[in-house]
C-alpha cells in the first residue's frame, strides 16, 4: 500500500505559504507530513516460513519433547524491527518567497523536481498584492526597519499615482520586448504583443508587465503586479520608489503572492490540508494542467532573433504601437 501510495507522488503543487514562515521550514514539515502518512499505512502481512520447534508429544503423560514443524512470521521486515519504510523524500521548491511574503508556492515531489526546472525555463509571469503606507521611509523598505524619514502625503492623490503606474508599466514593457528575442518586424511578435504574451526567454532584470492600483485610501493603497524574474524585496524598493516619485515617501506593509504562472491561490493548499491524500488530491488534480501549459510555453518561437541592442532597430513602431508605449515613452 506504501509503494502505491509513493506513486501518486509525482508531480506538482501549490501550498500557501504564511507570512514569518521560512520557505525551508514549510518543506520540511510537508516532508514531515507526507512521510508521516506513508508511514501510516497498513503494513503488508508478514511472510510465512517453516520451523522446527519443540513441543510436547500429544497424548503422552511424560514430559517429552519432539520436533513439530511450525508456520511463523517472518519478523524482519515488521516496523518495529527495521524501522519507517520511508524516512525521506524528493521535493523541491519553485519561486521562493522570503520570509516576510505570503502566497502561492508551488513545490515538486519525485518526478515533479524536473517539472520545477521546466517552469523555471517557461519564465511564466507571477502576480503580486503589494500593500504601501506612505508618510514614512525606512533602511529596509518595510515597516519592521530603522525609520529613516517622516513626510507629508496630503498632496498624493490618486490620479498622481496612477499617471506613476503607467509610466513604469510602460517603460518596463519596452525592456520586455527587448529581452524576449522576438523578431520585431515578425507578425508572430506583433499578435504576441496584442495578446500581452510577451515574455523573456532569457535571464534579465525585475520586468513588470502590468501594474494598477486597486485600492486608495491615504496613507494606504494597494497595488496589483504581474512580474517576472523579481525578488519580494525588489517590489518593496518599487513602492519605495514609487513614494519618491510622488515627492513624498512610502514604506511596503505586505507582499502577497496570488499567482505563480498556471497555479493560483485556489490551487494553494492551506497549512490544515498539507498532508498525505490532500497533497496526492492536488498532484493529480494540476497533472493535466501542468503538462499542457509547460508544453504550450516551452514550445520554440518562430520569430525569435538574437538579443538586440538597447537602442531602438529601425521598423519597430508597429510594435511599440499594439504595446501601447507611445503614449508612455519617448523614442
Amino acid at each position: 500500500m506504501g509503494s502505491a501510495g509513493l506513486g501518486r507522488l509525482n508531480g506538482l503543487f501549490a501550498v500557501y505559504k504564511p507570512p514569518g514562515l521560512k520557505w525551508l521550514h514549510l518543506r520540511d514539515t510537508v516532508e514531515m507530513q507526507l512521510l508521516k502518512g506513508l508511514n501510516a499505512r497498513k503494513p503488508p502481512v508478514p511472510k510465512q516460513r517453516i520451523r522446527f520447534l519443540l513441543c510436547p508429544v500429544e497424548g503422552s503423560d511424560k514430559k517429552e519433547l519432539t520436533l513439530t514443524a511450525t508456520s511463523v512470521p517472518t519478523l524482519t521486515d515488521h516496523p518495529l524491527v527495521r524501522g519507517p519504510a520511508f524516512t525521506s523524500l524528493k521535493i523541491g521548491v519553485g519561486h521562493r518567497l522570503d520570509v516576510q511574503s505570503s502566497g502561492v508556492l508551488v513545490l515538486g515531489v519525485g518526478h515533479g523536481c524536473k517539472l520545477l526546472t521546466d517552469l523555471y525555463d517557461a519564465h511564466l509571469t507571477k502576480d503580486y498584492t503589494v500593500r504601501g503606507l506612505l508618510g514614512k521611509a525606512t533602511d529596509n523598505f518595510q515597516e519592521d526597519g530603522r525609520l529613516v524619514e517622516k513626510t507629508t502625503y496630503d498632496h498624493v492623490t490618486r490620479e498622481k499615482l496612477e499617471r506613476i503606474l503607467c509610466v513604469i508599466q510602460g517603460s518596463h514593457q519596452k525592456a520586455l520586448v527587448m529581452y524576449s528575442n522576438l523578431d520585431l518586424q515578425s507578425q508572430e511578435a506583433y499578435e504576441m504583443a496584442v495578446r500581452g504574451v510577451i515574455r523573456p526567454m532569457d535571464k534579465s532584470p525585475m520586468l513588470i508587465s502590468g501594474i494598477r492600483c486597486l485600492h486608495f485610501t491615504p496613507p494606504e493603497f494597494l497595488l496589483e503586479v504581474q512580474c517576472v524574474n523579481e525578488t519580494q524585496q525588489q517590489l518593496r524598493k518599487l513602492v519605495h520608489e514609487i513614494g519618491l516619485e510622488l515627492k513624498t515617501t512610502a514604506i511596503c506593509s505586505q507582499v502577497r503572492r496570488t499567482r505563480d504562472g498556471f497555479f493560483t491561490l485556489d490551487d494553494a493548499l492551506l497549512r490544515t490540508q498539507w498532508d498525505l491524500n490532500s497533497i496526492q488530491d492536488a498532484i493529480q488534480a494540476a497533472a493535466p494542467r501542468v503538462a499542457t501549459e509547460l508544453e504550450n510555453n516551452l514550445r520554440p518561437l518562430s520569430g525569435t532573433q538574437p538579443l538586440p541592442s538597447p537602442g531602438w532597430p529601425s521598423g519597430s513602431k508597429d510594435l511599440s504601437s499594439a504595446l501601447g508605449l507611445e503614449s508612455w515613452v519617448g523614442p
